[in-house]
């Protein structure tokens, strides 16, 4: 009959030692950016995530992208999950339709500081401007924006299902980016007061799931 081996905790506790801890990983000192908006298009995007519930209580994510230039949306997905190769393949998409930013301010959410992320922007020479932790402020522009989607998209219907939250999404973002008036932007629609050059067919700045 074989012997059962103490477990660790046990062990442990026999010779007066404590367990080692799990290091928690710490967010890198962050150096605090200036918050302006770009004087050309492309010169910096924003992104950000926002968490909801559909119908049912199932959860679902939104990732949006704004240009901090003219406030367009350039896109919300919608998705259960959106893990960081699901980020990059969207950034991608985006890339090939409307170019390649200099720059992406974002948070330090793990999407955003793992190491396939900050790989892939460094390998198409985008910088990346994280904000300081627990100072959303510092990403303003695309904040304002996810307060506006929240109150007139999220907080206005009852969804049951992911692919009815991206329809009324991509219906909202045309009138935002094509006929909304902005205070910011001197009355003026986003597209209208920076129009920018796509390289590829765009149809809507709304993602496939």
């Amino acid at each position: 009959m074989s012997r059962r081996e103490p477990a660790t905790l046990t062990v442990y506790c026999e010779m007066g030692l404590n367990l080692p801890r799990r290091t928690k990983k710490r967010v890198p000192q962050r150096e605090r950016v200036p918050l302006q908006a770009g004087q050309y298009i492309n010169q910096g995007w924003a992104l950000d995530f926002m968490h909801d519930a559909l119908y049912d209580g199932r959860r679902f994510r939104t990732l949006n992208v704004i240009d901090e230039a003219n406030r367009e949306a350039l896109a919300i997905e919608v998705g259960t999950s959106i893990p960081a190769r699901r980020l990059i393949r969207t950034l991608s998409r985006l890339m090939e339709w409307y170019g390649t930013p200099d720059s992406i301010r974002l948070d330090n959410g793990p999407e955003m500081t793992s190491q396939a992320f900050t790989e892939w922007a460094a390998v198409k020479g985008i910088a990346l401007r994280f904000i300081e932790p627990g100072e959303p402020n510092q990403n303003a522009y695309i904040e304002r924006f996810n307060r506006t989607y929240r109150t007139e998209v999220l907080d206005a219907y009852l969804f049951r299902s992911i692919e009815q939250v991206q329809h009324i999404t991509e219906e909202w973002l045309l009138e935002y980016n094509e006929r909304r008036p902005h205070d910011a932007l001197g009355g003026l629609p986003p597209r209208q007061f920076l129009p920018r050059i796509t390289t590829a067919a765009d149809s809507s700045s709304g993602m496939s799931t």
